[in-house]
């Protein structure tokens, strides 16, 4: 796509060349815009070079008033420069930032990627497997998602996905390889398949009692499901095996789209109204360690997992029990009080941390079988007074928590806008995730156990945080608690990790062998007086940065070429741009991270007699888009803007390429 900004009234149109497209592709693009943005007229005409460039004109003339220049919204960039290959759904709250947190992660394709497994005894037919996975994926729409994020974050849900299925022999790679290799490998984002499966064939029974168990290896993108939403595919994974490989109907609904559906039909009135007061205020305690320390070289996600034995589990149940509370808000008042501790307080003190909500409690018919994110952690805010008693802490957690629960829908950008927070900042530093996995349905299992097949209970094998640190909780098979840790190793160690995690431990074995009477905050503390206080480093220096770059120096007096890069767009896309485009232009490099855009017109850039190019992909174009906009406020010429949507580097590459060339060949 090229534009230019045409003027700065408010009446200004914006006009698009769109490059590539046949006819019927350029109206689906023009039918789009019209029908999710009714502030303008839309019209839509050939070019000279339809034919053989595929240039169709796109002009969107304000109805009303506009802001000056015509600005190219998100969510109008979205709409122009998404896929057609399937209908969008808007990406919000948790997962748009876990999609910004992942596509930003460059060079680290195994971020926020989870796998969970099990072991397959018994008959296992490979066709009828593969099968089976394929026809989940043809009723279930998540399964055929993809993400934009050209502009708006978008849920892009393709007609048809593949599951990948790869059966792998234990001679020739390791359990723990496998686990490793297919972690690294990620997933690309823009594509829709981002879930696959891995069997891993037991090593040659020598006992003679029987062939040994398949492992089963299913691994997904965590901006995609939550481990409940993994699980519940599973389960119909199992339906359509029993069914020869075939799942009756198509699509099953509800699905994410009818979530969608009911997100925008929320009132938020209720909900601005409770964060008001219910945020955490500026001087909540929310770290983990207290400050200190240089910073961090080693990087990636750390992991570490604690258990609490089933005897000790069953008497933290009934000591939680016992006081109207269920073991989750036990679980949150020993975070609360290592919150606390590190923040080193004498008197009263605010805490904060967040609180993973599966957001599946709605007002929607069968929501608790959709699979997709449909939760986010929202914050839980409580006041830790060292004199009160160790009970009252107790219910204020549990009665805060409740307050949560008819707000689940709402997201922290959301809180973040009613209480006047800096957009992209964190409410917290860590979450409390307590994991409720559904079970296997007796009736699946007897299905099973008739064909000769007994499957264990998925268990998940790693995982990831976008905050600091991550608390997750949950059940085993022997009914012990289990506690894994999540952080990032850049700003904790794994030192301080395990230690937190063992400060927990021991709060949650010590806390029942006390009574109430007289048992405060502060003796609960004393506890943990010859553990030591963990360390947090602080986050790098934030702020934004710019660098200028020649990648090739063209012929003498030849236009430039600005290829603007930002986080987010995809690696190798202008390597190959620049490596396969014939032409004489001179082309540079723009690096913008943070939220700095050049204040205006880049005349270093510039010769005598030179026109300036600017290209963006993917979410680069927003930023081309405004330097541009910005330039022809301040000297009255517009740069051209060449634009196009996200996808594989030699994809990203041939569509800038082919709208250049419609951008050089309008100029001679």
């Amino acid at each position: 796509m090229v534009h230019e900004p045409l003027g700065t009234e408010a009446w200004s149109p914006l006009v698009f060349e769109l490059c590539g497209l046949v006819r019927t592709e350029a109206e689906a693009v023009a039918a789009r815009v019209a029908e999710r943005h009714a502030a303008y007229d839309v019209e839509l005409d050939d070019l000279p070079d339809a034919g053989r460039l595929g240039l169709h004109l796109l002009r969107l003339t304000p109805r009303g008033p506009a802001e000056p220049g015509g600005p190219l919204t998100d969510e109008l960039l979205a709409d122009l420069l998404a896929p057609l290959t399937g209908a969008t759904v808007a990406v919000t709250g948790h997962q748009r930032a876990l999609v910004t947190a992942a596509v930003d992660s460059q060079g680290a394709p195994g971020r926020y990627v989870e796998q969970i497994f099990w072991d397959w005894a018994g008959p296992l037919d490979l066709t009828r497997f593969i099968n089976a996975w394929q026809s989940v994926a043809e009723r279930e729409a998540v399964l055929r998602a993809s993400f934009d994020w050209s502009g708006a974050a978008r849920l892009v849900l393709h007609d048809r996905a593949v599951v990948e299925v790869v059966r792998h022999v234990h001679a020739v790679v390791g359990w723990s390889e496998l686990l490793r290799q297919d972690r690294a490998r990620g997933f690309e984002l823009y594509r829709p398949g981002l879930l696959r499966v891995s069997l891993l064939d037991g090593p040659p029974d020598t006992t003679g009692a029987g062939r040994a168990p398949t492992r089963v290896l299913v691994t997904y993108h965590r901006a995609l499901l939550d481990e409940r939403g993994a699980r519940l595919l599973v389960r119909q994974f199992y339906r359509s095996y029993l069914a020869g490989g075939v799942l009756p109907g198509g699509d099953r609904r509800p699905d994410i789209r009818d979530h969608t559906e009911w997100l925008a039909r929320q009132d938020p009135a209720g909900a601005r109204e409770f964060w008001a007061a219910a945020a955490p205020p500026a001087d909540a305690a929310v770290s983990p360690g207290r400050p200190g320390g240089p910073l961090r070289h080693t990087e990636g996600p750390g992991r570490i997992q604690r258990r609490l034995r089933p005897p000790q589990t069953t008497r933290l149940r009934s000591w939680a029990a016992g006081r109207g509370v269920g073991e989750s808000s036990a679980l949150h008042v020993v975070w609360a009080l290592l919150l606390y501790r590190a923040a080193g307080a004498d008197g009263p003190l605010p805490v904060a941390f967040g609180v993973h909500l599966s957001g599946r409690d709605m007002s929607l018919r069968a929501a608790a079988d959709i699979p997709g994110l449909l939760g986010s952690p929202l914050p839980l805010t409580v006041t830790v007074d060292p004199g009160a008693s160790l009970v009252d802490l107790l219910l204020q957690v549990r009665d805060a928590a409740l307050d949560l629960n008819p707000y689940a829908w709402v997201c922290g950008d959301q809180i973040r806008e009613w209480t006047g927070r800096e957009a992209g900042s964190d409410l917290t530093e860590t979450t409390v995730r307590f994991d409720s996995r559904p079970e296997l349905p007796d009736n699946l299992r007897a299905e099973l156990a008739a064909q000769g097949i007994r499957v264990g209970v998925p268990q998940s094998a790693g995982g990831d945080t976008v905050l600091p640190v991550t608390l997750v909780a949950h059940y085993d098979t022997e009914g012990a608690l289990v506690l894994t840790a999540l952080y990032d190793r850049a700003r904790f160690t794994d030192t301080d990790a395990s230690g937190t995690l063992s400060q927990c431990l021991q709060l949650l074995r010590s806390l029942p062998e006390h009574p109430d009477q007289g048992f405060t905050v502060a003796d609960a503390l004393r506890l943990l007086r010859s553990s030591e206080v963990p360390r947090m480093t602080p986050p790098g220096p934030g702020g934004g940065r710019l660098g200028l770059a020649v990648l090739r120096g063209g012929e003498p007096g030849a236009d430039v070429v600005c290829l603007v890069t930002v986080p987010g767009v995809t690696p190798g896309a202008y390597d190959t741009l620049v490596r396969e485009h014939e032409g004489p232009e001179r082309i540079v490099s723009l690096t913008v991270t943070g939220q700095q855009v050049p204040p205006g017109p880049l005349q270093e850039l510039l010769g005598p007699g030179r026109r300036l190019t600017l290209c963006g992909a993917g979410p680069a174009g927003r930023v081309a888009h405004e330097i541009a906009r910005r330039t022809a406020q301040q000297t009255g010429e517009a740069p051209a803007v060449v634009m196009t949507g996200v996808g594989g580097a030699t994809e990203s590459a041939q569509a800038l390429a082919l709208a250049l060339r419609a951008v050089r060949a309008r100029s001679s």
